[in-house]
């Protein structure tokens, strides 16, 4: 049966006494709760206030490289539309001379012959470094030379393009060094070529001159998005 406040037992109606003992208990073991919350919540603040006044070292805090002259990037953009023209003529010349035509088909061919390929991971937009993408364009173009330089004989209709080609890949080669130099980023020495493949054939060396042809318009299409993100 229900009962209403004024129904409670004596010891129930004591025990809500502002008086009463256990009820003064109660209050002090709250304030003390809440005395501890107040304290907890002003430390928390100050660990967050010193947080905020201790300076971090992020990437966007670093000190950004130095930009690169205009003339150099100018020079160097319209180098690559050289060498780019070139090269595509060279290549054009293969298909329709010698019916070379898919360097994808040549793959593995050009794996058996020991044909390199020039890396710019350090020039792709999402790994941008500029000192490093400079000296991989130069190591890249250096190894280009060695390759077209082993292209020598290919045929005397395809001769003069590939040594205007190799000249051209030459001249970008030492706008690219002479700019490290003047960020004092070149090696003391200049680079040693490493060892070329020997092409025995003439078959060999047309279909090695498609593969070193289509891998060089690879590389200059990732120097060419590369010099513009340098702008």
């Amino acid at each position: 049966m229900y009962k209403g406040p004024l129904e409670l037992g004596p010891g129930r109606a004591q025990s809500c006494s502002p008086d009463h003992p256990e009820f003064m208990a109660q209050l002090s073991a709250q304030g003390r709760m809440k005395l501890m919350a107040l304290q907890l919540l002003l430390w928390h603040s100050a660990l967050w206030s010193g947080q905020e006044a201790i300076p971090l070292l992020t990437v966007s805090s670093l000190p950004p490289s130095l930009p690169l002259p205009r003339s150099f990037l100018l020079k160097s953009l319209e180098q690559v539309r050289k060498i780019q023209a070139r090269n595509t003529e060279l290549l054009e010349q293969l298909c329709a001379t010698y019916k070379l035509c898919h360097p994808e088909e040549l793959v593995l061919f050009g794996h058996s012959l020991g044909i390199p390929k020039a890396s710019l991971s350090s020039c792709s937009s999402q790994a941008l470094q500029q000192t490093k993408c400079l000296s991989q364009l130069h190591s890249g173009l250096f190894l280009y030379q060695g390759l077209l330089q082993a292209l020598a004989g290919i045929s005397s209709e395809l001769a003069p393009t590939l040594d205007m080609l190799h000249l051209d890949v030459d001249n970008f080669a030492t706008t690219i060094w002479q700019q490290m130099e003047s960020l004092g980023v070149a090696p003391t020495v200049q680079p040693t070529q490493s060892t070329m493949p020997i092409f025995t054939s003439a078959f060999q060396r047309r279909a090695g001159g498609v593969l070193v042809t289509s891998y060089l318009q690879s590389f200059l299409e990732t120097a060419h998005h590369a010099l513009h993100h340098l702008a």
